[in-house]
């Protein structure tokens, strides 16, 4: 029996010494760069993590009306912090989706006020939402293609502090009043106030997607060893491209070699049992270092460039980011689930691709392929040139030295928790470069 369940147990002695500075959770960091280290966070720190954010990005009070899903993995800081402990000390209500998988199912039955979700969430819902719309009537899906194209060039507009033309406005509201209203309905998004996306880099064009129908998703940054925030896109500011500002309270400024520092009242305690480490990461005065490269613009925003750690360096010694490559690439085709590019010491890169679960079937069907196995398309020479398409239009986006200049498509599906994704479904860069090293050294010696 939990010792909480006697009779005899009183909490409140228990309660009355526990200080700010006692440790509250421990959360283990993903360890795509090397051993995952056990972030020790304090109730101090995780109080003062809740009240930045709630006073200074996404305002929502427990006033019966605000509501969460609680969907990711526990070991998921974000989930813990966004979708457990603030809305606890808020008074928000929280749904509990038992099944990750089941969250789009989820999502229109609650109506969250704010949700969060990682970057391949946003890309299987636009992925769905493009797959409805593909399998439109062809005079409606003329027309609906028309709108979405005028509304992400309206968005381009705005982003870019350009005027926007009344003739495209009206059409972009016209398109809304008969489709993008009906599409967030569909997503149970009709009723925000607030979108995030964060643990890892989202596309531009996935950001440009669902502004255009009126879900303006901000990124966020943060790190287990910051409670999860350092930086969030004021939902009525949004820069896409960008992860937003330091929310209230956070320090940030940039290394000599770019990697991003930071210095707040929810910087851990200490990895635990672990102070070489710990020393290794947060200096004398209190500053973090990240571990990711980026900028910060006049306005304070920050963008992310990439891990430190897992920059590609090609043989001729032009450092590369394997993330933009790959949010690239994962944007310019649905049929694309997931992607991994590769090309440290080497003399141009490659990249293992894996079909979309949920499109490439809706695909096939379209194709005459109806009822073929996700392995057997992987091998396809139709999907496999419908997959090229989209990494020609991707190379088109990328430096040259960036460009995949071969790939694979890997049968099968990568899961949360698998060889090749963390439960936070990170890539695993080293045990993906193990287990498909026969695969990858192919693509060198063809």
């Amino acid at each position: 029996m939990c010792i909480r369940d006697s009779p005899d147990f009183d909490p409140a002695p228990i309660a009355a010494e526990t200080t700010l500075e006692d440790p509250l959770t421990l959360i283990y960091t993903s360890g795509t760069t090397g051993p995952p280290k056990g972030v020790v966070l304090t109730h101090g720190n995780l109080l003062r993590m809740s009240a930045s954010v709630m006073q200074s990005r996404i305002n929502m009070r427990g006033d019966g009306t605000s509501k969460v899903i609680s969907w990711l993995p526990a070991a998921h800081i974000a989930e813990r912090g966004a979708n457990y402990y603030t809305p606890v000390l808020v008074g928000l209500e929280i749904h509990i989706c038992p099944d990750p998988r089941r969250i789009v199912e989820f999502l229109p039955k609650v109506n969250p006020t704010w949700f969060f979700a990682v970057p391949r969430i946003w890309e299987k819902l636009k992925a769905g939402l493009e797959a409805q719309l593909a399998s439109l009537p062809e005079e409606q899906r003329a027309g609906a293609e028309a709108g979405l194209q005028a509304a992400i060039r309206k968005v381009q507009l705005e982003q870019a502090g350009e005027p926007v033309p009344e003739e495209l406005a009206a059409a972009v509201a016209q398109a809304d009043e008969k489709l993008f209203i009906h599409l967030r309905r569909s997503l149970g998004l009709n009723d925000y106030m607030a979108v995030s996306v964060g643990a890892a880099p989202t596309s531009v064009e996935v950001l440009e997607f669902f502004h255009a129908i009126g879900i303006k998703v901000g990124e966020l940054w943060g790190l287990s060893e910051t409670c999860g925030v350092v930086t969030i896109n004021p939902p009525e500011a949004i820069k896409i491209g960008t992860v937003g500002t330091p929310v209230g309270g956070v320090e940030v400024r940039l290394a000599e070699d770019g990697e991003i520092l930071c210095r707040s009242p929810f910087v851990m305690k200490e990895y635990r049992n672990q102070p070489e480490k710990t020393a290794e990461t947060i200096d004398a005065e209190g500053w973090l270092y990240s571990g990711d490269i980026g900028t910060i613009d006049d306005e304070g925003y920050v963008t992310i460039v990439d891990r430190k750690k897992e920059l590609i360096i090609n043989a001729a010694g032009k450092n590369m980011s394997p993330a933009n490559i790959e949010a690239n690439i994962k944007a310019a085709s649905p049929l694309i689930g997931q992607c991994v590019a590769i090309g440290d010491k080497r003399p141009y890169n490659v990249a293992l691709i894996v079909l979309d679960p949920d499109y490439a079937p809706v695909w096939a069907a379209q194709h005459g392929l109806e009822g073929v196995p996700l392995d057997e398309l992987a091998t396809d020479e139709g999907i496999i040139a419908a997959v090229q398409e989209g990494v020609d239009l991707a190379n088109g986006k990328l430096a040259r030295v960036e460009q995949i200049k071969k790939f694979k498509v890997v049968p099968g599906e990568w899961l949360p928790g698998g060889d090749e994704l963390t439960p936070t479904m990170k890539l695993r860069r080293k045990p993906i470069s193990g287990k498909y090293e026969e695969e990858i050294e192919a693509l060198y010696s063809a």
